[in-house]
């Protein structure tokens, strides 16, 4: 009762909001599926199957492709330590929040990906992917008090499935209800921005990774303007879970 009574009095930010993370579950799957069309037919959102390759090149004595999955596990580290890093000090400037700037950052190296002529080597997109996405996934957290992933499904098929379940014995509890909606509609995000990006891939190659950077650039705005205006005097109120 007494974490209820917290969450309730608990102002939610801009950054909170659940259009927020569906947008952000939107680029998510948006990346995914870009990389796996156009940048060698890996998933970088995730570190799952980076873990799996290099145990099974450990396994099986490869040793040079073994050490090259260090590289992008390396990196979704590295995004971790910064996102964990960079915020407090920040905060004390008292102008845009880190979330805010995390998606300014993320528009950036999307659309400098897409400028990336397509003989380069596909590693350094699968480095930048992975890094954004680590960071992404660390900072934004719970959206209205309800822990959310953005980078990838697999929580949310769980969740979806729980509330379901929850739902179907307690008709008499609307909170089941809506939680189950909730991971629906991040999954229905998440699948939407994948088959944009399929599409968008077949149309026009690489370049169609500028359309994660359409929609980092509107959640960019979105999140200025909420710092700038109506949030000011809240810049040192964290995000509910951090």
């Amino acid at each position: 009762m007494i974490t209820e009574q917290v969450e309730n009095d608990y102002t939610i930010l801009e950054c909170e909001k659940r259009r927020v993370f569906r947008m952000l579950m939107a680029v998510g799957g948006y990346l995914g599926a870009f990389t796996f069309t156009m940048r060698g037919g890996v998933f970088c959102n995730a570190q799952t199957a980076n873990i799996v390759m290099l145990s099974v090149s450990l396994g099986s004595g490869m040793w040079s492709k073994a050490l090259y999955y260090l590289i992008p596990i390396s990196a979704y580290l590295l995004g971790t330590i910064i996102s964990e890093l960079i915020p407090s000090p920040l905060k004390h400037f008292h102008f845009l929040r880190w979330d805010t700037i995390l998606v300014g950052i993320e528009a950036l190296v999307v659309i400098i990906l897409g400028f990336i002529p397509d003989s380069w080597p596909y590693q350094i997109t699968h480095v930048a992917v992975n890094f954004i996405c680590s960071m992404q996934y660390n900072t934004f957290r719970q959206a209205e008090h309800v822990p959310m992933a953005t980078t990838f499904c697999t929580n949310h098929i769980r969740q979806t499935g729980i509330y379901l379940a929850k739902w179907l014995k307690h008709r008499e509890i609307p909170a089941h209800k809506t939680r189950f909606l909730n991971h629906i509609y991040m999954l229905l995000s998440f699948i939407g921005g994948a088959v944009v990006s399929a599409f968008l891939a077949h149309i026009v190659g690489t370049k169609a990774v500028w359309g994660a950077a359409v929609l980092l650039l509107i959640l960019f705005a979105d999140l200025c303007h909420a710092d700038l205006t109506k949030e000011k005097d809240l810049m040192d109120l964290k995000p509910f879970g951090h």
